[in-house]
């Protein structure tokens, strides 16, 4: 698996989106909606070989948009839960290629912590990281803008938000009407084809 170029694990990644985390029938979406389709990112987040790929896609995806940009990623993550495995994945990818200082990892809480530090950032996240926010799916944007909100609220710089799946319902638009760009891994359409 090591070997895998970009595209190859890009395709296979896709491959596995398609397989296990898209569902056809009736359904009501956290934003409220209703649709025919369900994309449940974390049935392939959550697998042993999509998370790895996950990893692979989503570094090679957020290096390529920093360098582009002229950004520095020091941490990545979002709201729990959707965001939780993907960042760790990228952070291990970092770990893995060899990165000097690889890419740290953290975790947003829907709510503050009632015992303990309170924390509402768990993880390796400092004041001062410049951030990308992750999200698994993008419907409406809310949560990935909570996250948004939650980091600057903590001190955190966001560079940009990458996401695993674009559902191309308004959600990266109004993410960007705030400032803050978006990079997809993956839209709706990608896995809704055949």
């Amino acid at each position: 698996m090591d070997t895998l170029t970009d595209p190859q694990a890009k395709a296979r990644l896709l491959a596995i989106l398609k397989q296990k985390s898209v569902f056809h029938g009736d359904f009501t979406l956290a934003s409220g909606a209703r649709s025919n389709y369900y994309i449940d990112c974390r049935l392939t987040t959550l697998d042993s070989e999509g998370a790895w790929l996950v990893g692979h896609v989503l570094h090679s995806l957020i290096r390529q948009h920093a360098d582009r940009a002229g950004a520095a990623v020091q941490s990545v993550g979002g709201l729990t839960m959707g965001a939780d495995p993907i960042a760790l994945a990228i952070a291990m990818r970092s770990f893995a290629i060899g990165e000097k200082p690889p890419v740290r990892a953290f975790v947003v809480r829907k709510n503050p912590k009632t015992h303990g530090q309170g924390k509402l950032i768990e993880g390796n996240f400092q004041p001062g990281d410049s951030v990308v926010v992750i999200d698994d799916v993008v419907t409406k944007g809310d949560s990935t803008i909570a996250a948004i909100q939650a980091i600057e609220k903590e001190g955190g710089k966001i560079a940009f938000a990458a996401v695993l799946v674009d559902r191309q319902q308004g959600g990266r638009e109004k993410i960007e009407a705030l400032g803050h760009q978006v990079v997809a891994a993956f839209t709706k359409d990608d896995l809704l084809t055949k």
